[in-house]
């Protein structure tokens, strides 16, 4: 598939989506520079929301779809639910304007929130999504964004991160430390931003970088970063059991 590429003398327009979590968030940029962004804390309403959501962001900045250069989409981990909307739709609205696919993970993204804070510091950052129960979907990274490990799937434990905790502070973010507040401020050098949840905005730095160096996703076979396989529970349906008559 041959994709639209031509950044010309303006300032392109990137969009960027992030359905990682029960925030349902996009964001306008142009270039790296954030334009305007809408955001919906609002369980399971993705689908429901996600093309009202872009539509009035472009509607609002004067805009139609046809004047954006490329999409970004956080492609997890996260919600199965939430991903699969985010991506399908990033891919769809990619493929029907003939522009190129951008990504990055959920977890770089609640990363590059607290960057600067983290560079002035001397801090690592390590994100954090809900993944049930005590475990949470992580990565450490420097204050320059690099990875200092893959992603994981961790079990939350007293005395979680204290190797890393003795060599420097870690700011941990995302509604993953929000639930495991207790057990990381427990550890001295935590720095516990419970407050600081996924969003769109964030992702602009990540997205004019890798729209610069043409590093585009592969339209057929990008998919989500689910870290975990889906399992699906059946609930009883009283309504179907069988009843049991006295005679």
């Amino acid at each position: 598939m041959q994709l639209s590429c031509n950044m010309g003398e303006k300032t392109p327009y990137l969009l960027g989506i992030e359905t990682a979590t029960e925030v349902c968030a996009v964001a306008l940029f142009e270039g790296p520079e954030l334009r305007a962004t809408i955001e919906y804390h609002q369980p399971r309403a993705h689908a429901r929301l996600l093309m009202p959501i872009i539509r009035t962001l472009l509607q609002d900045n004067g805009l139609s779809p046809k004047d954006l250069e490329a999409i970004g989409v956080a492609k997890g981990p996260g919600s199965y639910t939430g991903l699969r909307v985010g991506v399908s739709t990033a891919k769809g609205l990619c493929m029907a304007l003939n522009i190129p696919l951008l990504s990055l993970t959920s977890l770089e993204s609640l990363a590059w929130q607290v960057a600067d804070f983290a560079q002035s510091s001397g801090a690592w950052i390590c994100p954090m999504i809900d993944a049930r129960r005590m475990e949470v979907f992580c990565q450490v990274f420097d204050g320059s964004i690099t990875s200092q490990g893959p992603p994981e799937a961790k079990v939350m434990e007293p005395g979680a991160f204290s190797a890393e905790l003795a060599e420097r502070p870690i700011i941990f973010l995302g509604d993953g430390a929000a639930k495991c507040k207790a057990i990381l401020e427990a550890s001295p050098g935590s720095i516990v931003l419970a407050n600081q949840l996924s969003n769109a905005s964030s992702l602009g730095p990540a997205l004019w970088q890798k729209f610069q160096q043409g590093s585009f996703e592969d339209l057929l076979t990008f998919e989500p970063l689910y870290l975990k396989d889906f399992v699906a529970t059946k609930g009883r349906n009283r309504l179907l059991e069988p009843k049991t008559r006295k005679r």
